[in-house]
């Protein structure tokens, strides 16, 4: 057998450790990057569950506030539905005795006005039950007929003294129910108005009106009246206190009247000559005097 050199062992031996220590360096170089791979995986993970468990708790509290926002607002609208039917029940309970109370009033003057005609009927049976047994039934339509004549000409005369008279001689009304009567009287035309507010110029006939201001505690008010363009300041007027204006085309004169005064608020009318009316003041102011 033949020898080996010795010094080809030693040859062998050191390229075996050559590229021993590369392969090592190597397979620890990939286990560290596996190793921080794996780690960084980890990290992603772990805060890719932090987000998700963040926003769970997100939602839960969202959540659980839009519960109580509605537990709140079911509250409320049991609570206003409680009130309003506690308000209902009030209200019917009111009806009710308002109810009572307009069925008395009717049957009470129900009863007033039967006991009323009742009344009449037997005073009307009595008089004319008199007046048979002293006149024939043509006497007795005559007296009828001058009763009555007499009557309305007392009531007439009764209005007029009541009535106060402008310095044309022309009766104020004072009230809607005065200005009906002169409405009837057929001598004039009235024209009725409210103005609310001022410095709202407001139309009333041929003329023009506009509040300037009120005094409610003495009855006045301050007011402005164009005619024909001409305009009229007008202050401190006194309730029933006519206002007397005089047309270009009529012989006449028209008057403002002022009933009530409210807050800023005037009630009147507007007393004209009747259209196509032949006259004058001066007859006015002789009718006046008589």
């Amino acid at each position: 057998m033949s020898e080996i050199p010795e010094n080809y062992t030693n040859v062998e031996n050191k390229g075996g450790a050559s590229w021993q220590l590369p392969a090592i360096a190597i397979l620890a170089l990939v286990a560290l990057g596996g190793l921080f791979y794996g780690w960084s995986n980890s990290a992603k993970v772990d805060a890719a569950k932090q987000a998700v468990s963040d926003q769970l708790k997100a939602a839960q509290q969202a959540e659980q506030q839009d519960v109580t926002a509605v537990k709140d607002r079911l509250a409320a609208l049991e609570k206003t539905n409680s009130d309003l039917q506690g308000d209902l029940k009030v209200v019917t309970d009111k009806l009710k005795i308002t109810q009572g109370q307009l069925k008395k009033a009717r049957t009470e003057a129900a009863q007033a006005n039967t006991e009323t005609t009742q009344k009449l009927t037997a005073l009307d049976t009595s008089v004319h039950n008199e007046l048979a047994t002293k006149a024939t039934t043509e006497d007795v339509k005559t007296v009828d007929t001058k009763v009555t004549t007499v009557s309305d000409n007392l009531a007439k005369t009764n209005n007029d003294l009541s009535m106060a008279r402008s310095e044309l001689g022309n009766l104020i009304a004072k009230n809607h129910d005065e200005i009906d009567y002169l409405r009837r009287l057929g001598e004039r035309d009235y024209i009725e108005f409210t103005i609310a507010g001022k410095n709202k110029p407001q139309k009333v006939g041929n003329l023009t009106v506009e509040l300037k201001g009120v005094n409610e505690k003495k009855n006045r008010a301050n007011l402005t009246v164009v005619l024909e363009d001409k305009k009229t300041e007008e202050k401190n007027r006194n309730i029933n206190s006519p206002i007397i204006l005089y047309p270009s085309d009529q012989r006449q004169a028209e008057e403002l009247v002022i009933n009530k005064i409210g807050k800023n608020t005037i009630t009147g009318y507007l007393s004209v000559p009747k259209a196509g009316s032949a006259g004058s003041t001066a007859a006015s102011n002789a009718k006046s005097g008589n």
